[in-house]
């Protein structure tokens, strides 16, 4: 057989695209994870995902101001050409939102089977796990001992007159908070409170991070935000507690954290993964020693001292599924109004 010059090339050229292709081939897939979380928080999770597997992170956090709905609106919009392979939401309303566009993908992950159905989708589009509350914030040196709120329907309190704040409900968990209360207390009840809440001298603020810094610098004496919020200002020594509203009543709002497989993602077996990994006992443990103090899901999971236990609290009973079509409503109708009336 006569080698030439010419197939001596070829050759060395073939075994040089192929190394090529084998280290392509070889090295992680990046996973792209939006996150409507703190990022704070949430790319310490990341970076650990990645120590562990070897698989990188984009995380692509959302903004304080517009917190879950600017991502969702870049999901939707992306639908046709997904460019994330995670949505790890700060709420199953998104979550819910999300599956009504058909954004998602059901996904069941093996470390969901110790979590509590009630906090995930039945279909499986969306699992939740470490959660929040939304509790009422208060400025102790300017409410006395014994007139602490008790409910969120004191805000509208005369005692409050113009000292009570929340964050717009057209974002955030504030949102989902609206919702929630309209599917409880019924439409009629709860666009009294919002009524009442600008006729007491209620003011709107641009986040749940405002309402907690507004409130700790004695702007105002109460508002309303989450309980990682209120923990950051409790770290911090500022004078401030926190009431979980309405033990005696409605409940209070459980938020849980909501993993979210995007349908057509870049890295689907990636996204997976990381999904698996939000979905550990170790991740709940870690977020609730982590400053956002979230409240495991799971049963049996070690929390530090200040953060209250899920199980010792009465929750709202609300149907975070449904609430989707009910905050899209609201937020295109009543509560859009509200705030652009309120800002007159």
């Amino acid at each position: 057989m006569r080698i030439t010059i010419e197939s001596l090339i070829a050759a060395a050229a073939l075994a040089f695209f192929t190394a090529g292709c084998n280290r392509t081939s070889d090295k992680p897939a990046e996973v792209v994870v939006y996150s409507s979380v703190d990022e704070v928080f949430a790319r310490p999770v990341a970076e650990r995902f990645s120590e562990d597997t070897d698989i990188a992170v984009r995380l692509v956090p959302d903004t304080e101001e517009t917190k879950s709905t600017g991502l969702l609106n870049r999901l939707i919009a992306e639908r046709e050409r997904p460019q994330a392979d995670v949505f790890w939401s700060g709420d199953p309303v998104r979550a819910a939102i999300l599956k009504s566009k058909g954004v998602s993908e059901p996904y069941r992950s093996p470390n969901a089977a110790a979590l509590p159905v009630l906090y995930s989708d039945a279909e499986g589009h969306w699992t939740g796990f470490s959660a929040r509350a939304r509790v009422l914030i208060y400025n102790k040196e300017l409410v006395a001992e014994g007139e602490e709120p008790r409910s969120v329907l004191d805000l509208n309190d005369p005692r409050f007159q113009g000292k009570a704040c929340i964050a717009n409900p057209l974002f955030g968990t504030t949102s989902m908070h609206a919702a929630a209360l309209f599917q409880v207390i019924g439409e009629e009840k709860a666009r009294d409170f919002f009524q009442r809440f600008i006729e007491n001298g209620g003011s709107i603020v641009s986040s749940n991070g405002e309402v907690r810094r507004r409130v700790a610098a004695g702007d105002f004496a109460v508002g309303i935000t989450d309980t990682d919020d209120f923990n950051v200002a409790f770290q911090e020594g500022k004078p401030v507690a926190a009431v979980y509203p309405d033990q005696d009543g409605m409940g209070t709002l459980i938020v849980p954290n909501a993993a979210v497989l995007v349908r057509g993602g870049p890295n689907p077996d990636g996204g997976k993964q990381f999904i698996d990994y939000l979905l550990r006992p170790e991740t709940e443990k870690a977020l609730a020693e982590s400053e956002a103090a979230q409240m495991p899901v799971r049963p049996g999971v070690a929390v530090p001292d200040y953060v209250q236990p899920l199980d010792e609290l009465q929750p709202m009973q609300v149907h975070y599924g449904e609430l989707a079509d009910l905050l899209e409503r609201l937020s295109a109708g009543f509560l859009r109004e509200w705030v652009e009336a309120s800002s007159r």
